[in-house]
């Protein structure tokens, strides 16, 4: 996997009172939980969670949670993770498409803006198991995102947050059944997108056995056109005579709207609940995901001397070959909760497995280095990926029941997580049959990786009541981890290493690596409640990360004289990195439940932090190190209103100042080329002060919510949102050709006319059209200047090298939803 930016592979109906349509439409902030409100009781609603492993309301949990609950999604057409990012205060997903997503929790980022930058601060789950999927947003009961480190309950991966989403049970009592169909059209996109969901619920032994599931099906037509595609690889020339009409449109086609997605997302769930103590569902999830190419945009970001830099539009990409990413995901889950009386017991058995196919243009890498490859008249390069990984998961815990001042919650975890064996294989089409050289359709490149993380862990809280008003809890959590990791890399035409005519590495060539680790984390929470409707609470907490081997094996001793991609010894493995958060928070409710407003001041140390943004010396390789000590320190505010029983509003503002507290001397490399020319490399510092990047300082949201009876029998929801961010910088202190996106704002609106088993809802997401850089990938060198004085000159080099592009905000879609649920 070279460094050019590759994809990461790892990777009821409507029965309400009045009152109760008014409440549960509004545009809630997430933050904001509930029990079931008496119908009499005027005020805002309230979601429950389960965050902290016991049942309680956003407002009495003593943490920075936020939820969102399924009538809120719906009503805020929220489908997907980027989209709730919108409303949760401290939570930064930049727009990206195809490859993952970059979830940052108050700017704790070290790495770019691209989706292979997602460093794994934030866990994400799917009810009680650890999955690294962005699953769609079907038939979930509500999402829970708590902001902060959570290692001591979640474990690795929690430096930042942990996001919840919690998929709706089986119900044992009712038969009920729920279509949902949306057609929608983007003012860039040629076609017409769509969205459709089944979702049923079947009792089969009334009050005992019960089965649930979902199938959805969602379609996005794409907005960004590759105008520039070789019809033929090493035939056809990538950069014709653009003066020549007939020479372009004989070796380039255009393909509309490359960036589309089609996703399929399935859940069935059969719950046995035999007796009143025994409660346990036996689920499976099922998604694929399907991605045409990248949501990137090369307008503006093109070299002076390069012939497209004035033809190139605001939705296009100049890639020389479509860059699909196929990805399918499974997940089978056993959840058992016992009531022993004094406690309860949860058992949580999981297993998942994701396969990954993708593709993208390499080109311009190879351009970039000193090979000599662009001489070769019509010189073209694609890398073709894929990746197949499983986990299985096991956690035991016991929450206690008791009546006494003392609670307690203790379990153990278990996790193997396996690599089962990734390729990256690089293909320069034609140029290896004209240079004589013997590889299976012109390899040119390529790398294996497989391993195996087993992580094991104890952990537990204790919580005493010293009065009604004063809670303290302090945790633990005592881990330890292996890692084993096997790998290979041939530069196929000139090390020899691959069996002639395939893509199998010849025996001796795969090196192993191995690591482990160990460590502790703790927690220190207290809480005070002033009144009923008042908590200050403060709280001091840890997240980690694990260590590892990048994979690559070791240098020899003396190094070759030909090309060769190896780890120096800093370059072989990295550390465990930690945080520790320190946070005073505010829960207060007034006028009667119609006012809740909150307020979080927090101030996060980051030691060892892992980057992965740097490449080996000896064949540029992408690999992760460990950079020292960062801090973030600011705010997070989020209120909301119910101003009359027919209008409620909200707001939300962030501020996170996130930087380096120390210096990391080399960490960044721009010119990054092969062992012969390492002296020519430029090497750039990370420096005390330097902000992170890819995350805005500030962040910012309003929402207003009308709602009124109309035709005596039906309600009418109008909801306006707007979201607001700051600008960001897509490298660490700006260094190596790093650049700062401007801030942007979003506005949403949509309609709801809704009875008591159906609704319609006509929305306008980007109502005003704005467009607007949300990341980067690549850098600004990537446009084309020389980088060797081989090159200079070239014209095969200099000023064609189109690399560096941005992703962009969706452009305006325009929406119809139809929902219709009854119970039988």
């Amino acid at each position: 996997m070279r460094s050019q930016n590759n994809y990461s592979l790892n990777k009821g109906g409507f029965k309400k009172s009045a009152l109760c349509l008014a409440l549960s439409t509004a545009f809630a902030v997430p933050t904001y939980a509930f029990e079931e409100a008496a119908e009499e009781i005027k005020g805002i609603e309230r979601i429950e969670v389960t965050a902290s492993r016991r049942a309680s309301t956003v407002q009495e949990a003593p943490l920075n949670i936020t939820a969102l609950d399924g009538d809120v999604m719906k009503n805020q057409n929220i489908g997907k993770l980027t989209d709730i990012a919108r409303f949760v205060p401290g939570l930064s997903i930049p727009q990206q498409g195809r490859g993952g997503n970059n979830i940052i929790v108050r700017g704790l980022n070290t790495n770019g803006t691209g989706p292979d930058s997602d460093g794994g601060t934030v866990a994400t789950y799917f009810g009680e198991q650890p999955l690294l999927v962005d699953v769609r947003l079907v038939d979930v009961e509500r999402v829970e995102v708590l902001i902060g480190p959570q290692g001591t309950l979640y474990g690795a991966g929690t430096l930042g947050g942990a996001i919840r989403y919690i998929p709706n049970k089986a119900e044992l009592d009712v038969k009920s059944f729920e279509f949902n169909l949306d057609g929608f059209k983007g003012s860039e996109s040629e076609d017409i997108g769509s969205e459709s969901s089944f979702i049923f619920n079947l009792p089969l032994i009334e009050d005992t056995l019960a089965i649930r599931g979902s199938f959805n099906f969602y379609k996005d037509p794409g907005y960004i056109d590759y105008n520039y595609v070789v019809k033929e690889g090493g035939i056809s020339n990538p950069d014709p005579d653009w003066t020549n009409a007939e020479d372009v449109k004989s070796n380039l086609r255009r393909v509309a709207d490359a960036n589309g997605e089609t996703v399929s997302t399935n859940r069935l769930a059969l719950r046995w609940m035999p007796n009143e103590d025994i409660d346990a569902t036996l689920s499976y999830l099922y998604q694929k995901s399907e991605t045409e190419g990248r949501s990137t945009t090369s307008y503006q970001t093109l070299g002076p001397t390069n012939p497209l830099k004035d033809l190139v539009g605001k939705y296009e990409n100049t890639g020389r070959y479509l860059e699909p990413d196929d990805t399918t995901d499974s997940l089978i889950s056993l959840d058992v909760t016992v009531d022993l009386g004094f406690a309860e017991l949860v058992s949580a058995t999981g297993f998942s497995e994701s396969e990954n196919v993708g593709q993208r243009d390499q080109t311009d890498l190879l351009y970039s280095l000193n090979y000599s490859y662009e001489n070769f008249p019509t010189f073209s390069a694609f890398t073709r990926e894929t990746a197949d990984t499983e986990s299985f998961v096991q956690e035991v815990r016991l929450v206690s029941q008791s009546e006494s001042d003392l609670s307690w919650i203790v379990g153990g975890y278990y996790n193997k997580a396996t690599d089962n064996g990734g390729y990256s294989a690089e293909y320069t089409p034609g140029y290896g049959a004209e240079n004589g050289f013997d590889t299976v359709d012109d390899l040119e490149y390529l790398s294996f990786g497989s391993g195996e993380t087993i992580e094991k862990a104890l952990f537990g809280e204790l919580t005493y009541q010293f009065t009604e008003a004063f809670n303290v809890t302090v945790g633990a959590r005592f881990y330890e981890y292996e890692i084993e990791a096997s790998s290979a890399v041939s530069i196929a035409y000139f090390d020899g290493k691959v069996e002639p005519g395939t893509t199998t590495f010849k025996p001796g060539n795969i090196q192993s690596t191995s690591d482990d680790g160990d460590g502790n984390l703790f927690k220190l929470n207290a809480s005070y409640k002033f009144s009923d409707d008042i908590m200050a609470y403060a709280t001091i907490s840890e997240g980690f990360r694990l260590g590892g081997t990048n994979g690559i094996a070791a240098c020899p001793d003396p190094l070759p004289g030909n090309q060769i991609v190896c780890a120096l010894p800093h370059e072989f493995s990295y550390q465990p990195d930690t945080t520790t958060n320190y946070e005073l928070g505010l829960k207060s409710t007034w006028l009667s439940n119609r006012l809740h407003f909150n307020a979080t001041l927090f101030n996060v140390d980051w030691d060892g932090a892992q980057v992965s943004s740097a490449a080996t010396t000896n064949g540029n390789q992408p690999y992760t190190t460990n950079a020292g000590t960062a801090n973030s320190k600011g705010v997070e505010i989020l209120t909301r209103a119910m101003l009359t029983d027919s209008l409620t509003a909200f707001a939300t503002f962030a501020f996170a100042k996130a930087e380096l507290t120390s210096s990391v001397p080399g960490l960044f490399k721009q010119s990054l080329i092969g062992n012969e020319n390492t002296a020519l490399a430029t090497h750039y510092s990370a420096e005390d002060g330097d902000r992170l990047p890819a995350s805005p300082e500030k962040q910012f949201s309003l929402g207003v919510n009308y709602t009124q009876d109309i035709f005596n029998d039906m309600v009418l929801d109008v909801v306006y949102g707007m979201t607001y961010q700051s600008d960001i910088i897509t490298r660490t202190g700006l260094k190596a050709e790093g650049e700062t996106i401007g801030g942007f704002a979003l506005s949403n609106l949509s309609a709801t006319v809704s009875a008591d088993e159906w609704s319609l809802t006509l929305y306008v997401d980007n109502m005003f059209d704005k467009y607007a850089f949300t990341g980067s990938r690549s850098t600004s060198r990537d446009t084309g200047v020389a980088q060797f004085p081989s090159q200079i000159g070239n014209p095969a080099t200099t000023g064609l090298i189109r690399s560096y592009g941005h992703y962009v905000t969706a452009p305006r879609t325009i929406g119809l939803k139809v929902n219709y649920a009854f119970d039988m």
